[in-house]
């Protein structure tokens, strides 16, 4: 497969022979399940306290005889604590099992719990290659809703990776015919649930993932454009390539990204 090279003014030059990466086969059964692993690396370990419903007393003895006893009451023998007393007349109210109020869990959840996904080293590669190869088929970038241009994939010179102003960037890309992609990467709305309450009030929508060769000018100049993401080739993986597990992203990548995929025979 070849693509054409395009420059900062938008323009095509050259042909470029796109690696074998490109023609991997599509594979969203691998790419769901590597996306899923990448994420649950980041969940963070959660349970319930060892003690929690457990911080009452309510040793009630059954025996005959025995003073503060229950033997005779006609009660079952749930565990109660005594919340008042009159004489050898208890008020008793049931804690510390499961179904009493303020009584502990049945099966609580457990921080010592192992979170994370498993995926075999073979399938998560040939997940990452199929995830590239997705970037090169409109038809799944259009799937995606991204606003792309004619042509896909999109190939820059590598002078795009030496701009080192926002608003050089902003003009490129306008150039390149994503002016639509990022004003729709511009629209936010809140999100419904509680989890506007907890630090992610606002819901994005992910927009181009440039791809370039190494450390350049460009990681900390396009960092600000909202949805747009930045990342070096070797460092690629499947989450970025397939947000929220549907592969398709419209990416952008430099030829030194493209050389060096095909050179290093990266994730092969």
């Amino acid at each position: 497969m070849k693509a054409k090279v395009l420059n900062l003014e938008g323009v095509a030059g050259k042909d470029v022979q796109l690696p074998k990466q490109f023609d991997a086969e599509y594979r969203p059964d691998l790419i769901k399940r590597a996306v899923l692993a990448i994420q649950s690396h980041n969940m963070q370990p959660y349970g319930a306290k060892t003690d929690a419903g457990l911080r009452a007393s309510a040793d009630l003895s059954r025996r005959r005889r025995k003073y503060r006893g229950s033997y005779g009451k006609g009660i079952s023998r749930v565990p109660r604590k005594i919340m008042s007393a009159r004489g050898s007349q208890m008020n008793w109210t049931g804690a510390i099992v499961s179904g009493t109020v303020g009584g502990r869990r049945a099966h609580p959840p457990k921080s010592l719990k192992d979170l994370e996904l498993k995926i075999n080293i073979k399938e998560r590669k040939k997940a990452l290659v199929s995830a590239i190869a997705a970037t090169a088929n409109k038809e799944l970038v259009l799937k995606r809703g991204h606003k792309a241009p004619e042509n896909i994939p999109l190939i820059i010179d590598n002078s795009f990776e030496k701009l080192s102003k926002t608003k050089d960037v902003v003009k490129t890309l306008e150039k390149l015919g994503l002016t639509k992609e990022l004003e729709r990467t511009k629209e936010k709305k809140v999100r419904a649930g509680k989890g506007k309450n907890r630090g992610r009030k606002y819901k994005k929508k992910k927009g181009p993932l440039l791809v370039v060769s190494s450390k350049c000018a460009l990681e900390k100049s396009a960092a600000s454009i909202p949805g747009v993401d930045i990342v070096e080739v070797k460092s690629l993986n499947t989450e970025l390539l397939a947000p929220g597990t549907i592969a398709g992203r419209l990416s952008l990548w430099t030829v030194g990204a493209i050389e060096k995929l095909d050179k290093e025979k990266l994730f092969i």
